[in-house]
């Protein structure tokens, strides 16, 4: 199980949570800032399989080239 961090524009992130929950993931969303000109930024968290998580870099490449992806090894992940 991995956790895919995806620093998305925020003009592409309502397209692109709306995909990737329509592809069955389960996404959340944070606001965040950064970068050169501190422009407004979301950032998707998706925890997933291997696989799963592939396919969706695959779908956020898609919709928002450019964006910057961070993958970490999961030792658990719950749904409470």
């Amino acid at each position: 199980m991995k956790l895919g961090l995806f620093v998305v524009e925020d003009a592409k992130a309502d397209r692109t949570v709306d995909q990737l929950v329509e592809q069955g993931l389960r996404v959340t969303r944070l606001a965040s800032t950064g970068g050169f000109l501190r422009r407004g930024n979301t950032t998707l968290l998706v925890g997933a399989e291997d696989e799963e998580l592939q396919r969706a870099a695959t779908l956020v490449h898609t919709i928002a080239p450019g964006t910057v992806m961070i993958t970490l090894e999961l030792d658990r992940y719950e749904h409470l």
